[in-house]
Formats: structure tokens, C-alpha cells, sequence
């Protein structure tokens, strides 16, 4: 693939193959793939997490990293908000920055920081550690994707992982960022050495949801978390084909994919022609308007502010509505936030909402 071009999606098979039965039956899958279920599925960004008390009260005593390397842990992790809000998909309980860790990344997930890097990449020599992932460095990974098709039953799991760009901003920048400084300088300054980084990225990233599907997930979901520090320009040319490369590495295992980014609504195009079945939504713009912008032929899936839960009941409620409404605009539609569960937020208000929005 040249730079500067993305790739063109290929034909959408829709649906995993691993469990056909869920062909007909999960409004989530059967939305991914472009259908109109009898009701509008939902899930949430980081539904499985700090929201709940259960999940704190696991979580007490282990590191972030442990307890995504202990796959009874993460089975439990990840089945907790099933249980609690019976949404209509499940997300694999993990971290952004553990493929990197298992490759040999000295990273750690700091509390009230995030993902801090010990020794940031400024240099061709510091790409060596960056080798590509093994199913054997994340046993564990396979392992709990198969403890929790068994436990699942009908209910859809999402494969998970970092896209390249954003990993690559951890890295340089040696943890998060809001301007990504030290990001832009080496993407612009030295192309080949960006390139070459990001290409590795994508191969860890193919590879750890590669563990993930072979094991059994229905779906994936890129999560580009810092794309939309880019504008489209820059993205086209600098992040497209990599994340276009690991988008492209499961057309035709029959797992929807989905495209994910934070801020992202001038590139919402451009994440959908890289390759998405499904491009996910931030609340910043409207989710028809969203759907013009993605070009009509492909599924969307959001947007509703993380901050509404807050909001009273009968205004939650029409925003809500709103974003069902507007859904309808896209082929298909999987109702979610336009980024993760805020950690303070109500779980019974939660479950209110997948309850709202199976009624619509």
C-alpha cells in the first residue's frame, strides 16, 4: 500500500463464524453488519470496570496489568456489566498498553497518570524492543476469550485493541499527552523511522486481536484513542495504512470490525474507508450528520455524552431518543457513548439506559 492513500474496505461478510447460531439472533451483530434488528443494541465503552463496586472491590489488591494476565480475573471482569445491565455484547476485559508489555515494553499503568513508558522511543535503536507478538507471550488472552464464550451464551464478545497511532503516542511521548508534542515532531521530522514504528505497532496489534478471534471473539474494535489530534491530511498520509493493515488482516474472518477514535469527527471518512464495518461516534457530532460523513454504506455506533447519566431523568431520557433517532440515518446502528463509562456514574442508571434504548 503507498502512503498517503487508504485502503479500500472489503466486502463485509458480517457475522463470526464460530458461532453461526448468533447469525440470526444478536441484534449487535446483525446491526454491525448493516441490518435493522427488532430492537436497537446496545453496549458501553468500558462497561466492564471502575464503574462497579464488584469490579473495585476484585481489583483491590491487584495491579491493572495483573489482573489483565489472570484469566479467571478477566472472565469475571468482563461478565460483571452482562450481569448488571445485560447489554447486547461484551468487551474484553484489557489494557491499551498490554500487548506492548508482553512483548517486552517496560510500561506500567500508574494510577491517576495512566501508561507510563520507561524509556520512551526517540530513536531507530530504541525500536529493537518492538518485536512481534506471539500467541504464547499472552496465554492467558486465549484462555479467558474461551472461559467466556462458554459463559456468554447469546451474548456477543468484542475483541480488543490499540490502534497504532495511539500506541505510538504512548511510546514517544512516554505516557499520555494532550498536545503530543514530541509525537508530531518525530512523525514530521523523520518519516521512514514513524513508518517503521508504526508498522511494527500494527503487527503487535494484529497480533494480540488475532490471539483474540482465532480463540473465538465475534468482533473487534480498534480503539484510535489520540487520532483525533491529527487532522485529516496527516492521518491520510501518516496513520491510514496501518491501521488499515490491521483492519485488513480480518476481512475474511467474518468478524465485524469496528473503528474507534476520540475527537475524530473530521476523519470519520477517512477511519471508515481504512477498512471499519461499524465507525464509533464521539458525542461532538450529531450521529445522522456522523453518518454522512462516514458515506452512507457503513454501520455507526454511538454517540450519547458520558456526562447525560448526570443528567434528570426526562432529559436523559429524550437524549436518549435523540440518538436513536438519529441513528436511523446510518445503515446500522449500535447505541453506546461517544467515548468510555465515567467512573463516577450510576449503574442502576445505566441499566436504565439499555433499558431506554431497547424500548425505542
Amino acid at each position: 500500500m503507498s502512503l498517503g492513500t487508504t485502503a479500500v474496505a472489503p466486502p463485509r461478510s458480517g457475522l463470526s463464524p464460530r458461532r453461526r447460531g448468533l447469525t440470526a439472533t444478536s441484534p449487535f451483530l446483525r446491526a454491525a453488519a448493516g441490518d435493522r434488528p427488532e430492537r436497537v443494541p446496545v453496549w458501553f465503552m468500558r462497561q466492564a470496570g471502575r464503574v462497579l463496586p464488584e469490579y473495585r472491590a476484585l481489583r483491590a489488591t491487584t495491579a491493572m496489568l495483573d489482573s489483565c494476565r489472570n484469566a479467571e480475573m478477566v472472565t469475571e471482569i468482563t461478565l460483571q456489566p452482562v450481569r448488571r445491565f445485560r447489554p447486547d455484547a461484551a468487551i474484553f476485559f484489557s489494557d491499551i498498553v498490554l500487548p506492548l508489555a508482553a512483548v517486552g515494553v517496560d510500561v506500567d499503568i500508574v494510577a491517576g497518570v495512566g501508561p507510563v513508558v520507561a524509556q520512551p522511543i526517540r530513536a531507530r535503536a530504541d525500536l529493537d524492543v518492538l518485536r512481534p507478538l506471539q500467541p504464547d507471550d499472552v496465554p492467558y488472552v486465549s484462555t479467558a476469550v474461551g472461559m467466556l464464550i462458554r459463559e456468554l451464551g447469546e451474548t456477543p464478545l468484542i475483541g480488543f485493541a490499540g490502534a497504532p497511532f495511539t500506541l505510538a503516542s504512548y511510546l514517544i511521548e512516554g505516557g499520555p499527552s494532550r498536545s503530543h508534542t514530541r509525537t508530531k515532531a518525530l512523525m514530521y521530522s523523520d518519516p521512514e523511522l514513524w513508518h517503521d514504528l508504526l508498522g511494527r505497532l500494527a503487527e503487535i496489534t494484529t497480533g494480540f486481536l488475532r490471539v483474540q478471534v482465532d480463540a473465538g471473539a465475534d468482533a473487534v474494535q480498534l480503539f484510535d484513542s489520540w487520532a483525533g489530534a491529527l487532522n485529516e491530511d496527516d492521518y491520510l498520509r501518516y496513520v491510514a495504512p496501518h491501521s488499515a493493515r490491521v483492519l485488513s488482516a480480518f476481512a475474511d474472518d467474518g468478524v465485524p470490525r469496528i473503528h474507534f477514535g476520540v475527537n475524530t469527527g473530521q476523519l470519520l471518512g477517512a477511519m471508515g474507508a481504512a477498512g471499519a464495518d461499524v465507525v464509533g461516534v464521539d458525542w461532538r457530532v450529531p450521529l445522522d450528520e456522523a453518518a454522512l460523513r462516514v458515506g452512507g454504506d457503513r454501520a455507526v455506533q454511538g454517540n450519547l455524552d458520558p456526562a447525560t447519566v448526570f443528567a434528570p431523568a426526562d432529559v436523559l431520557a429524550e437524549k436518549v431518543r435523540d440518538v436513536c433517532r438519529r441513528g436511523a440515518a446510518a445503515p446500522g446502528h449500535i447505541f453506546n457513548f461517544g467515548h468510555g463509562v465515567l467512573p463516577e456514574s450510576d449503574p442502576g442508571v445505566l441499566a436504565h439506559i439499555v433499558d431506554l434504548v431497547h424500548e425505542f
